[in-house]
């Protein structure tokens, strides 16, 4: 049976566990060779969980490579331009063309606004956001280049849409992607490259169960109201959370042709939460 991504070459930051790690799973599942980044270390003692290791990206790998597909593997910060540049540089010379983006990778801490340190609203943002642009900066010059056309895929949030109290610095990153993400499907479309960004709410990773937010809302309990339950659950659906392979679902098939004519649309993965 033909997979849909054949012969394409998917990149995925943050791709060490987590959504990341499912986003590379899936897009090798249906063809693609996979370019998996992750930072592998603490960013800043301000992102209190545990930080993804070396050991979870050789898992993502082998992954990968159960799948029958290639993959090349690289410890980097995508904060730094430099070592995203030589990294596509690498990429596009062992596989000879880039056509995925996946904009994973990201970090959260909680407080609030007026009482956040600088360095918690500079490394959610520096990460987020900026980490995000150099993401970009450093791919598209590659995909314009090779003339394939392509999609771009940014990973925001539902509190890209909708602010939450505790993490306004994440949320202003994560509205940040949006005007990102709508500027860069203007201004990529003569070249047959589509830019989307996903939403997701709820969704069961380290991040999400940061001891860190019980610490917060237990704190501040008025806020629990901002975290309403998703009303809509699928028929035996063993959770109240999504998994990290419902996001990659979704996140495939912005990949790949059957979603080609979209492109500056906010997708939104949340069984209707910010409906409620």
């Amino acid at each position: 049976m033909n997979k849909d991504l054949e012969g394409r070459v998917a990149l995925v930051t943050g791709a060490a566990r987590g959504q990341g790690r499912a986003h590379a799973a899936r897009l090798a599942g249906e063809g693609a060779d996979i370019v998996a980044v992750d930072v592998c270390a603490p960013v800043s003692s301000t992102v209190r969980y545990p930080p993804a290791t070396s050991a979870d990206l050789v898992e993502t790998a082998r992954t990968v490579e159960d799948l029958g597909r290639k993959v090349l593997t690289r410890e980097v910060d995508i904060r730094q331009l430099g070592d995203m540049q030589q990294l596509v540089d690498d990429a596009v010379k062992q596989f000879g063309r880039l056509d995925v983006v996946v904009a994973n990778a990201g970090v959260l801490s909680f407080g609030r606004l007026w009482e956040l340190s600088e360095e918690h609203w500079d490394t959610v943002i520096d990460v987020n956001l900026s980490g995000t642009w150099r993401t970009l900066r450093a791919t598209v010059p590659a995909m314009i280049e090779l003339g394939n056309g392509g999609s771009i895929i940014v990973i925001s949030s539902t509190t890209g849409l909708k602010a939450t109290p505790g993490n306004g610095h994440y949320s202003a990153a994560k509205h940040g992607l949006v005007g990102l993400t709508n500027a860069l499907a203007v201004e990529l479309g003569e070249y047959g490259i589509r830019v989307n960004s996903v939403h997701p709410y709820a969704v069961s990773t380290p991040m999400t169960s940061s001891d860190d937010m019980l610490t917060f809302l237990s704190q501040h309990p008025s806020y629990l109201h901002s975290l309403s339950p998703m009303p809509y659950r699928p028929v035996g659906a063993p959770e109240e959370f999504m998994t990290p392979e419902d996001i990659a679902d979704v996140v495939v098939w912005l990949a790949g042709d059957g979603s080609m004519n979209m492109s500056g649309n906010q997708i939104v993965v949340d069984r209707g939460h910010l409906k409620h």
